[in-house]
C-alpha cells in the first residue's frame, strides 16, 4: 500500500482552524487531480474492505453518504447492501441547524439536490428516529483526510462530528491511500470536538 500523501503544505505557525483550512484546500486539490482510473481502482479496494468488516456483515441498517465529485464512491455499496437484505438510509442536511436527518431509501431514483448540491431525499420523506440507530447499524463516513487512529478531517460543517457523538453503531471511514496520513494531531489539525471513526477502510 502507498505510504500516504506527500507534499503536505507547510503549516508552521498556524492555529488549528487555519491548519484545517489549509489542509482542506490541499486535500481537495490532490483528490481531484487523481486520474479517474486510479480513483475507481482505489474505490473498489475500499468497498472490498468495507464488505470484509464484521460490522458490515452483521449490520441490518447501513447509513451511507451519497458520494459527490471525487469522493470515494458509495453507490455500489448501497446496492450491495440492498442485495444482502440490509436497509439503507442516507442523510438529508439541514444547513441552518447544521444537522443531518437519516432517511431510508429503497431506490436511488427520486433524489433531489440538497443544500450543497449533493443528492438527498426530498423534504417530505420521513426521517428515521436517531434513538433507534442501534448496534446493528453501520455508518459510512466521508472525509478529506483520515489518520491511522481514525481521526478525520471533514469539510468543516461539523455534521458528522455531531452525529457521531450519540451514535451507538459502528462507523467506517472511507478513504483512498492518498487520503491517509500518519497523524492529524501531529499536523496540528485536530479540534476539541473532533471524533474518530471506529475503523478506517483505506484502499
Amino acid at each position: 500500500m502507498p505510504s500516504g500523501p506527500t507534499g503536505l503544505p507547510n503549516l508552521t505557525g498556524f492555529d488549528a482552524p487555519a491548519r484545517k483550512r489549509e489542509l482542506r484546500g490541499w486535500a481537495r486539490r490532490v483528490r481531484d487531480a487523481e486520474p479517474a482510473r486510479e480513483r475507481a481502482a482505489a474505490d473498489a479496494r475500499v468497498a472490498a474492505r468495507v464488505r470484509e468488516t464484521v460490522a458490515w456483515r452483521r449490520a441490518g441498517l447501513v447509513l451511507a453518504y451519497l458520494s459527490f465529485g471525487s469522493e470515494v464512491q458509495t453507490r455500489g455499496l448501497v446496492r450491495d447492501a440492498w442485495a444482502a437484505g440490509k436497509r439503507v438510509a442516507v442523510p438529508r442536511c439541514d444547513a441552518a441547524a447544521r444537522r443531518m436527518a437519516w432517511v431510508e431509501l429503497d431506490s436511488l431514483e427520486g433524489l433531489v439536490p440538497g443544500a450543497f448540491g449533493i443528492e438527498e431525499p426530498p423534504a417530505d420523506a420521513p426521517a428515521l428516529d436517531d434513538g433507534r440507530l442501534g448496534e446493528d447499524t453501520v455508518a459510512l463516513v466521508p472525509g478529506l483526510l483520515f489518520d491511522r487512529a481514525g481521526m478525520r478531517l471533514g469539510y468543516g460543517g461539523g455534521y458528522y462530528d455531531r452525529f457521531l457523538v450519540g451514535f451507538a453503531g459502528m462507523s467506517l471511514g472511507l478513504c483512498r491511500a492518498s487520503q491517509l496520513v500518519g497523524s492529524l494531531a501531529g499536523l496540528g489539525a485536530l479540534g476539541p470536538h473532533d471524533l474518530p471513526v471506529d475503523v478506517v477502510c483505506a484502499g
